[in-house]
């Protein structure tokens, strides 16, 4: 059921969806939570359309808010607002209120929201596109638990996850995270079926795709480790690679839906890492509304610390679990040594002692690559003289907020 208003108010619309709602025989309000999606004319439909599959797994009221331009000064000076309700199959299992508002009032679309939201449940607020630099001190962001935006749709985005990290507020999240969850939780599971130490991290994937970013930071920030950001022609993020003492383990997704997991000593195994749509991203923002503290740390650890320029060690044609032979791995400042084998002793790397290590590692690193059968050096450490920087599932870092892999 569709109704049309011109020229109304909030008072007026709140009574349109009670007699609207009495009028298909569904007096009762059922629904969970209130979704504010504020968005322009062009991206209006496409928003709706994934709040409203979204809804059937969280029956919402949803407002979007549409601020119109007005084209000359007079336009400007007057106001109005107009409104489009949907109720019953038009507006999947809640309500829908399409707000369009010219004027004076486009700067206080808050006003008019305010009226509108349940009573006693929770607010969402979604910027599909032109999210605010600072979510929480929007006018409509200061009415919601959750504001939701979407960095993927700026014009900059490794610019802008730079300026959320600034105003990060508990509450704020963005899809460019969202989409990133499966890949946490295999990544998180892969590293849990070997015991070992990470040294270095390779994230793989298309420019200008703050997902790949994010996940970086994610992996730099829990196992603290340089992670190198390299480029490919994706679509969207297509690799991650991870050095370990115990082999390469390598997670890659090259068409965008099936991705292949390598562990050395086991089998090759295809996972499924299908690109979602935005319903399925919406959907999973809603199933939690506290804060997510394992994003504003990632977010917070920086862009500009990741390191296109960390050496990566290879594997080579010969090489067998730890180590890889014959591979030189050179850091500022460092010196060059020759790895020549299983039990071959190269020329150790400046300040750090080595026995038996087959494999040549930067003081960057500051890893040894122990080879299985061969003696490794008393009081030898992990990153930084800890003790172990593998990734390990704990609720505050693996799978980051606790969310399901899809």
């Amino acid at each position: 059921m569709k109704t049309d208003l011109t020229d109304t108010t909030a008072s007026k619309i709140n009574k349109a969806l009670v007699k609207a709602r009495r009028a298909i025989g569904t007096p009762a309000v059922g629904m969970v939570l209130t979704l504010v999606i504020v968005t322009d004319e062009e991206n209006a439909y496409d928003a709706l359309k994934a709040a409203n599959d979204a809804s059937r797994e969280h029956p919402s009221r949803t407002l979007v808010v549409v601020k119109r331009v007005s084209r000359s000064p007079r336009d400007r000076t007057q106001s109005r607002l107009d409104a489009e309700l949907r109720v019953g199959a038009d507006a999947g299992t809640g309500e829908t209120v399409v707000l369009r508002l010219y004027g004076e009032i486009v700067d206080h679309a808050q006003s008019v929201v305010l009226p509108l939201l349940l009573p006693d449940a929770p607010v969402v607020v979604w910027w599909p596109v032109d999210a605010p630099l600072d979510p929480a001190g929007d006018p409509l962001g200061a009415l919601a638990q959750r504001r939701v935006t979407d960095t993927y749709s700026s014009e900059q985005p490794v610019r802008e996850l730079t300026a959320r990290a600034d105003t990060y507020t508990p509450g704020d999240t963005d899809l460019s995270w969202t989409r990133i969850t499966p890949w946490r939780s295999m990544l998180a599971a892969a590293l849990d079926q070997v015991t070992c130490e990470v040294a270095a991290v390779e994230v793989e994937g298309e420019e200008f795709n703050p997902s790949c970013e994010l996940l970086a930071m994610w992996l730099a920030d829990r196992l603290d480790v340089p992670v190198k950001r390299s480029l490919s022609s994706g679509p969207g993020l297509t690799a991650v690679r991870m050095h370990t003492d115990s082999g390469p383990i390598v997670l890659d997704r090259a068409d965008g839906s099936l991705a292949t997991l390598s562990i050395q000593g086991q089998p090759d195994r295809a996972v499924a890492l299908k690109r979602r749509d935005t319903a399925e991203l919406i959907a999973e923002e809603l199933r939690r509304l506290d804060p997510d503290d394992t994003y504003a740390s990632a977010l917070r650890f920086g862009v500009e610390r990741l390191n296109p320029s960390v050496p990566f060690p290879q594997p080579g044609p010969d090489a067998k679990g730890a180590g890889a032979e014959g591979v030189d791995a050179k850091g500022p400042d460092t010196e060059r040594a020759d790895a020549k084998g299983a039990g071959a002793e190269g020329e150790p790397v400046k300040g750090e002692p080595v026995s038996g290590g087959p494999a040549a590692v930067s003081t960057e690193l500051a890893v040894e690559a122990p080879v299985e059968g061969a003696a490794q050096a008393p009081g030898a450490q992990g990153p930084q003289g800890s003790p172990s920087a593998s990734l390990k599932p704990v609720p505050s870092g693996l799978s980051g907020n606790g969310k399901a892999a899809k």
